[in-house]
């Protein structure tokens, strides 16, 4: 992903974005965007941008939904953020274990690093690292 710093001003506003990071994912783009507010104040507007087709296929269209995130609420809100993706992925987990009582199959890749941290000593470090 790159990282863009942008200075400009906004269309109909006061507001210049000093900073913004756009990411792509699928059909849809996050962008954001920190922006300073008439008291100075710094804050942070998430855009959602996705492409949007007619149902004939000629005409594309943006929606847009923003939200604003200031710095008084950053903590909370990481912290919320860690918990429900927490939970997602604990979900997921959860239904792969699921999958495989049900269906008695396994992952192989499961099954090798089972045996492979069976096979290690005390002493040894193992780092399994996927991109």
């Amino acid at each position: 992903m790159e990282e863009s710093i942008k200075k400009k001003h906004v269309e109909g506003g006061d507001r210049e974005i000093l900073y913004s990071k756009a990411i792509k994912a699928g059909k849809r783009i996050y962008y954001l965007d920190v922006k300073k507010n008439l008291k100075d104040d710094l804050f942070v507007a998430v855009t959602e941008s996705k492409k949007v087709q007619s149902k004939d296929g000629l005409q594309v269209s943006f929606e847009k939904h923003k939200i604003f995130l200031y710095k008084e609420d950053f903590e909370k809100f990481m912290e919320g953020m860690q918990d429900v993706i927490g939970y997602i992925k604990d979900s997921n987990l959860k239904k792969s274990t699921q999958d495989v009582a049900e269906t008695g199959e396994e992952d192989i890749s499961c099954e090798d690093s089972e045996e492979e941290e069976e096979g290690m000593s005390s002493g040894d470090i193992k780092l399994d690292i996927e991109f």
